[in-house]
Protein backbone atom coordinates (compact mmCIF):
# COMPACT_ATOMS: atom_id res chain seq x y z
CA UNK A 1 0.00 0.00 0.00
CA UNK A 2 1.16 3.41 -1.26
CA UNK A 3 2.42 5.81 2.16
CA UNK A 4 1.26 9.42 2.85
CA UNK A 5 4.48 10.40 2.71
CA UNK A 6 4.79 9.00 -0.71
CA UNK A 7 1.92 10.27 -2.17
CA UNK A 8 2.92 13.67 -0.77
CA UNK A 9 6.44 13.13 -2.64
CA UNK A 10 4.30 12.78 -5.69
CA UNK A 11 1.94 15.39 -5.50
CA UNK A 12 4.49 18.09 -4.95
CA UNK A 13 6.87 16.72 -7.72
CA UNK A 14 3.99 16.47 -10.04
CA UNK A 15 3.00 20.24 -9.16
CA UNK A 16 6.69 21.12 -9.95
CA UNK A 17 6.92 19.63 -12.95
CA UNK A 18 3.19 21.18 -14.44
CA UNK A 19 4.98 24.42 -12.55
CA UNK A 20 7.49 24.47 -15.05
CA UNK A 21 5.80 23.50 -18.13
CA UNK A 22 3.30 26.77 -17.82
CA UNK A 23 6.30 28.86 -16.93
CA UNK A 24 7.84 27.64 -20.46
CA UNK A 25 4.34 28.00 -22.63
CA UNK A 26 4.02 31.32 -21.07
CA UNK A 27 7.74 32.28 -22.04
CA UNK A 28 7.38 30.79 -25.31
CA UNK A 29 4.18 33.01 -25.30
CA UNK A 30 5.62 36.30 -24.51
CA UNK A 31 8.49 35.88 -26.73
CA UNK A 32 6.17 35.46 -29.54
CA UNK A 33 3.81 38.45 -29.06
CA UNK A 34 4.82 41.64 -31.05
CA UNK A 35 5.72 44.96 -28.55
CA UNK A 36 7.63 47.80 -27.88
CA UNK A 37 6.81 51.40 -29.09
CA UNK A 38 5.97 50.36 -32.60
CA UNK A 39 2.92 48.55 -30.75
CA UNK A 40 -0.12 49.34 -29.09
CA UNK A 41 -2.49 47.08 -27.47
CA UNK A 42 -5.94 46.56 -28.81
CA UNK A 43 -9.51 45.08 -27.01
CA UNK A 44 -11.29 43.02 -28.91
CA UNK A 45 -14.71 44.24 -27.34
CA UNK A 46 -16.70 41.26 -28.26
CA UNK A 47 -14.19 38.96 -25.74
CA UNK A 48 -13.92 41.46 -23.07
CA UNK A 49 -15.63 40.37 -19.93
CA UNK A 50 -14.75 43.81 -17.83
CA UNK A 51 -12.58 41.73 -15.48
CA UNK A 52 -10.24 44.78 -14.74
CA UNK A 53 -6.70 42.47 -14.95
CA UNK A 54 -5.58 44.94 -17.42
CA UNK A 55 -6.36 48.11 -15.69
CA UNK A 56 -4.55 46.44 -12.63
CA UNK A 57 -1.01 45.57 -14.44
CA UNK A 58 -0.91 48.62 -16.44
CA UNK A 59 1.84 50.75 -15.52
CA UNK A 60 1.15 53.57 -17.60
CA UNK A 61 -2.34 54.03 -17.18
CA UNK A 62 -3.45 53.52 -20.51
CA UNK A 63 -6.50 51.69 -19.74
CA UNK A 64 -10.03 52.48 -18.76
CA UNK A 65 -13.49 50.76 -18.16
CA UNK A 66 -16.11 52.13 -19.59
CA UNK A 67 -19.55 50.98 -19.43
CA UNK A 68 -21.53 49.09 -22.01
CA UNK A 69 -25.54 48.36 -22.05
CA UNK A 70 -25.94 44.23 -21.56
CA UNK A 71 -28.78 42.90 -23.35
CA UNK A 72 -29.40 39.00 -22.16
CA UNK A 73 -32.51 37.47 -21.30
CA UNK A 74 -30.88 35.18 -18.63
CA UNK A 75 -28.80 37.75 -16.27
CA UNK A 76 -30.42 40.41 -14.63
CA UNK A 77 -27.29 43.34 -15.35
CA UNK A 78 -28.32 46.18 -17.47
CA UNK A 79 -24.80 46.85 -18.19
CA UNK A 80 -21.64 45.66 -18.18
CA UNK A 81 -18.00 47.16 -18.41
CA UNK A 82 -15.39 47.08 -21.33
CA UNK A 83 -11.78 48.01 -21.44
CA UNK A 84 -10.92 50.86 -23.97
CA UNK A 85 -7.21 51.19 -24.69
CA UNK A 86 -5.90 54.94 -24.59
CA UNK A 87 -2.97 54.62 -27.54
CA UNK A 88 -1.34 57.51 -26.57
CA UNK A 89 -0.11 56.39 -22.96
CA UNK A 90 0.18 52.99 -24.19
CA UNK A 91 4.18 52.14 -24.25
CA UNK A 92 3.23 48.40 -25.78
CA UNK A 93 5.06 46.66 -22.94
CA UNK A 94 2.33 43.51 -23.03
CA UNK A 95 1.56 43.03 -20.07
CA UNK A 96 -2.39 43.66 -20.08
CA UNK A 97 -2.09 40.80 -23.28
CA UNK A 98 -0.86 38.29 -20.54
CA UNK A 99 -3.06 39.11 -18.12
CA UNK A 100 -6.34 39.12 -19.85
CA UNK A 101 -7.88 35.94 -18.92
CA UNK A 102 -10.37 35.87 -22.57
CA UNK A 103 -7.16 36.71 -24.88
CA UNK A 104 -9.25 40.05 -25.52
CA UNK A 105 -6.21 42.18 -25.93
CA UNK A 106 -4.09 42.13 -28.49
CA UNK A 107 -0.80 43.85 -29.87
CA UNK A 108 -1.05 45.66 -33.71
CA UNK A 109 1.05 48.08 -35.25
CA UNK A 110 0.72 51.77 -33.92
Amino acid sequence: MTEIADLQRRRAFEQNRIKVLLNSMRAEEEANLKGGPDTVAWVKEELCIGCDQCTIVCEDDAIELYDVPLASPILQVDINRKAKILRDPCTGCKLCVLACPTDAITMIDR
